[in-house]
């Protein structure tokens, strides 16, 4: 017998018994365990992956955007049917106009998404010149309307009107583009002459068109473009600082030879209505925005719309907006503004091409400029400019361009070669799209070092 079997002891390797195994180690807290993605510097880069994917901005653009318009066809229901009422109109008169002229803006979004970028600048020379000539027509005396002390209006028919202003936008931004994209290709922007002709000639005369009709907020916007325009193109410092002096030395002289404007300047964080109640509507805004409170005061509930304060459908919407969503409604809009802005940043900076880099930059300092405009305004930070804010605001002339502009960040943004393999890899089979996973898993796991 062996001392085993004397002993009673049964060997293992005769019976057949498992041998005791080593424990496994535990994962590294810093090496991709479960440990280590729960702490926040796991949670960063999840966020910085998804941050990184290549149709974030498509998303972005069109989530915002579709939210800003739901958002403020709502605001406009709201805040417009006083106005209606006493009118003599039904509640829904200015919501059905601003829904009318959404569907219509709806069909423009899609065409210009499906848009071809050569399509886009195939219309820029057309658009400006209808622009300048509707724009122009506006001062003819029979033709032009004047609305709210300003004359920058052409009657359509029935109680539809339109602001040629406001294509105005729409069409520096695509001509500009265009123009400074030929020139980059034939490499002549590092020539002052070059980034000035004639890109600042012909928008002075579309500043002076607008300004000839009284309308000094749409020549702010239009001017924060050029400038935006000559920063894309790289103009130096001492160029755009030369054309920034000119033209706010022609923005202080129209100014201080005008008292209507000189009086809006004197509101800038007025609290009280003052002599002659000339800011009455920016005192009111404030109150509009203080009784919100934290969460509003509820949907349609707003008191500075009876008869207090003056457009509060269209100008100040967002002070009705603060009045009846509250603090949070704001810090909404604001966020979706924000996320706008910064989609159509990251379309123009990420392109190859000079024309989509331009006119994405072109539209995005469109949309952003005029809504720090509208906002500062009814915040008593900046004087008030009488532009709406945009997507949101009442107004068809407004809402069809820039419609219209965000279908063209949608099509940029869809036109990127990472966001065109995403996009075709979501429309294909379920074996294409789990080979295109396994791709990107494995890029990563190579980015990473993994083996």
């Amino acid at each position: 017998m062996t001392p085993q079997q004397r002993s009673g002891v049964r060997d293992p390797r005769r019976s057949g018994a498992a041998r005791p195994t080593a424990r496994p180690a535990p994962a590294p807290r810093g090496a991709g365990g479960s440990r280590a993605g729960r702490g926040p510097g796991a949670a960063l880069r999840r966020i910085r992956r998804a941050w990184d994917r290549p149709l974030t901005a498509y998303y972005l653009i069109v989530g915002a955007g579709s939210l800003i318009l739901v958002l403020g066809l709502v605001m406009v229901f709201s805040a417009s049917q006083v106005e209606a009422l006493q009118m003599g109109e039904p509640g829904t008169y200015f919501f059905r106009k601003q829904l009318f002229a959404a569907v219509i803006g709806a069909v423009l979004l899609l065409v210009a998404a499906r848009m071809p970028v050569g399509g886009f600048r195939r219309l820029a020379y057309p658009l400006l010149a209808g622009a300048l000539f509707l724009t122009a027509l506006v001062q003819v005396p029979g033709i032009g309307m004047r609305v709210n002390g300003n004359q920058n209006w052409l009657a359509i028919g029935g109680s539809f009107q339109i602001q040629p202003s406001e294509f105005a936008k729409l069409a520096l931004a695509l001509w500009g583009a265009d123009l400074l994209a030929r020139k980059y290709d034939k490499k002549l922007l590092t020539q002052w002459k070059h980034l000035l002709v004639p890109l600042v000639p012909v928008a002075m005369l579309i500043l002076g068109l607008v300004l000839l009709g009284g309308d000094m907020g749409t020549a702010m916007v239009l001017a924060a473009m050029l400038f935006g325009l000559l920063w894309l193109a790289g103009a130096p410092t001492r160029l755009f600082v030369g054309v920034l002096g000119v033209a706010g030395g022609l923005g202080l002289l129209l100014i201080e030879t005008s008292a209507h404007r000189l009086s809006r300047f004197d509101c800038i964080l007025a609290t009280e209505p003052g002599t002659n109640d000339q800011c009455w509507q920016a005192v009111h805004g404030l109150y509009a925005l203080a009784s919100g409170g934290l969460f509003g005061s509820g949907l349609g509930a707003s008191v500075e719309k009876w008869g207090q304060l003056p457009e509060p459908h269209t100008d100040f919407i967002f002070a009705v907006t603060g009045e009846e969503l509250g603090l949070a409604g704001t810090l909404s809009v604001l966020g979706l503004f924000a996320a706008l802005g910064y989609a159509g940043i990251r379309v123009a900076g990420r392109t190859e091409d000079p024309f989509v880099r331009f006119a994405a930059g072109g539209v995005t300092t469109w949309i952003t400029a005029q809504a720090v405009v509208n906002i500062g305004s009814v915040l008593g930070l900046l004087p008030i400019a009488g532009v709406p804010l945009p997507l949101f605001s009442y107004g068809g002339s407004a809402l069809l361009p820039a419609m219209f502009a965000v279908g063209l960040l949608i099509s940029f943004a869809r036109s990127e070669p990472a966001a065109r393999a995403a996009l075709a890899a979501r429309g294909a089979g379920p074996v294409t799209r789990a080979m295109t996973r396994s791709m990107r898993r494995l890029a990563r796991r190579r980015s990473s070092g993994k083996r």
